[in-house]
């Protein structure tokens, strides 16, 4: 448990939530300079770029908006009772800075301030940004072995490139990753896929090396539950990534996204999905593709943090119970 109250969320009760300087759920911004950093154990990051977008442009605009709407979040689960900020230290270690006219330097960017948040130590959730951001991530995290992913979307992200050969676009990052050997196939479970498509080379590739893709047909049918029973047993104990798409719910609930599908889950299932990571081993976690231009009002992005509030909630039990 930590006592150090540098490290708690400002409360509203001391400072209304419409006033100060909005750092992620109003914890202390620890920039990667700072002399606090290395008792930092999980690091809330944005990834403010989009340059991998296909379509509709604005996920470059989403942590900010996220950060706004995370004042709104308080320290207790209110489902599970977990209060995260009390068992392992939080901070919100700024924005990585990309370049926004150039899509493979802002690729090195990030993978080298992953880098350097993996090397302290630091586990990352991380709001982004288009879908391409988790590549990088990736990259950094690992260097050393392929990772387990559960992974939530209305798309599998496993085309194999765009445009007569453009390799790296939000549609690519997990089959680079898999031909990278960041992630391991036979415990990467891809939940939610649905929608009109262009062919089926994604789900082909996807059976092809081991990918299990649930579509939302199924996921109506089997329930949260077994679902995630599933996606927890195929990830198994090994280190495991978590990457959200914000499309993974359906438009009716959050707008405000790149390439919305009908069809999905609403809110409440979509903070149900989170809820299930309880037990796997999280080295790493994303909530991407949320987009303020088609969501002024901040309804996807209250949604979003809500769901990086149960993602922190899970990795906040395993880092204490690994503690014990």
């Amino acid at each position: 448990m930590t006592e150090d109250s540098f490290f708690h969320p400002v409360s509203g009760f001391d400072l209304p939530r419409f006033a100060g300087v909005p750092t992620f759920m109003r914890l202390p911004h620890v920039a990667l300079d700072n002399p606090r950093l290395s008792e930092v154990q999980v690091g809330l990051i944005g990834a403010p770029w989009d340059g991998g977008t296909t379509n509709r442009p604005g996920p470059r605009h989403g942590p900010r908006q996220l950060r706004d709407y995370s004042t709104m979040i308080r320290a207790q689960n209110g489902v599970t009772g977990i209060r995260p900020f009390e068992m392992v230290r939080c901070a919100d270690l700024g924005d990585v800075g990309p370049n926004p006219a150039d899509v493979m330097d802002s690729l090195k960017r990030m993978e080298s301030f992953y880098s350097k948040v993996r090397a302290a130590g630091i586990v990352p959730l991380t709001a982004g940004g288009d879908h391409l951001c988790t590549l990088p991530i990736l990259r950094a995290l690992a260097k050393d072995r392929p990772l387990g992913m559960i992974h939530f979307d209305s798309h599998t992200d496993l085309f194999h490139s765009y445009f007569g050969g453009t390799m790296y676009t939000h549609g690519t990052p997990f089959r680079r990753a898999v031909e990278e050997g960041l992630l391991d196939p036979a415990r990467v479970t891809m939940i939610g896929i649905r929608g009109t498509a262009y062919d089926s080379e994604d789900r082909d590739f996807a059976r092809a090396v081991g990918i299990r893709v649930i579509p939302i047909e199924e996921f109506h049918v089997r329930g949260v539950e077994d679902v995630m029973a599933e996606a927890r047993d195929r990830a198994g104990v090994g280190d495991t990534y978590v990457s959200y798409d914000i499309d993974f719910v359906d438009p009716a609930f959050a707008p405000g996204t790149g390439t919305p599908e009908v069809g999905g889950p609403n809110s409440w299932q979509a903070l149900q999905v989170a809820m299930g990571l309880r037990g796997v081993k999280i080295v790493g976690a994303d909530l991407v593709e949320v987009s303020p231009p088609f969501d002024p009002s901040g309804g996807t992005a209250f949604l979003g943090v809500s769901i990086m509030f149960e993602m922190l909630c899970a990795i906040a039990e395993g880092l204490a119970g690994q503690a014990c």
